[in-house]
């Protein structure tokens, strides 16, 4: 198979086809996942939730990252992988320089960091060092102890202003995506349609380019408080596999999310 690149990803944004992506922790799931049609999957620090049982993303380390971005890419050798530059990994440019090198070593093809414009000197000289950046804007689950919870992002017009200013300052520093986590609908428009480059939503309705859930919530195998964008696709598909196409197919065409996973 054809690897994916980011030039796909744009082509699907300009042509206004929508792509659904997803976390993934392990070699057995990623090969399921490219098997099944999904050529962008990122290696979450959601995994210090999902995979080691934390309360939050922060006790996960570069160290984890890496080790799960190997066992991925040999389980889809062709997807486009994003990995997450976990707490404090980025905190000053030297920093993200150390660490984006050894997620890239590991395997992954752009790293992805939480923030706004305090970021744009760190994303320009990574990208002028030939490491792709993704953003990540809205609810940011390395900011959790400054927002004083999971809450929604955006809301009102001070705070929508200057989320879309955060946006076109990453664009212009040179990021090539971005997720966009819970924040209202109208305004994931605006941005979406602001930006040339992708722009991936988690909680911000079905207006952006593409989607992307952490694969538990897909699967309805996590515990405690279950997000409201978060969709079952395994009760109604049966299994694995016929889930992931279900959730694929449901993006494409706009059906997932729904207005009950989304915020206004």
């Amino acid at each position: 198979m054809k690897p994916t690149t980011i030039s796909w990803l744009l082509k699907c944004k300009q042509d206004r086809k929508r792509f659904a992506t997803i976390t993934a922790y392990d070699y057995s799931f990623a090969k399921l996942f490219a098997e099944e049609g999904i050529n962008v999957m990122l290696v979450g620090d959601s995994l210090g939730m999902t995979v080691q049982g934390h309360d939050s993303t922060l006790p996960v380390t570069v160290e984890d990252i890496a080790y799960h971005t190997r066992s991925v890419r040999r389980g889809a050798p062709g997807c486009l992988l994003l990995a997450d530059l976990p707490f404090m990994a980025y905190a000053t440019p030297e920093q993200a320089f150390e660490n984006a090198a050894t997620v890239m070593r590991a395997g992954a093809n752009m790293v992805k960091i939480e923030g706004g414009r305090w970021l744009v000197e760190t994303v320009k000289m990574l990208t002028d060092r030939a490491v792709p950046v993704c953003g990540h804007l809205g609810l940011t689950p390395q900011s959790v102890n400054i927002f004083g919870g999971y809450k929604v992002q955006g809301r009102g017009d001070e705070a929508a202003q200057g989320l879309l200013d955060d946006a076109l300052a990453l664009q212009a520093a040179g990021a090539q995506l971005l997720v966009l986590e819970c924040v209202p609908v109208a305004l994931a428009q605006r941005i979406t349609d602001a930006l040339t480059i992708p722009v991936i939503g988690i909680g911000a309705g079905n207006v952006t380019d593409g989607q992307i859930l952490v694969m538990h919530d897909a699967f309805g195998i996590t515990g405690g408080h279950i997000p409201k964008f978060a969709k079952n696709f395994l009760s109604q598909a049966g299994d694995m596999r016929a889930a992931v196409r279900q959730y694929i197919a449901e993006v494409e065409s706009g059906v997932y999310p729904g207005d009950e996973h989304s915020f206004h």
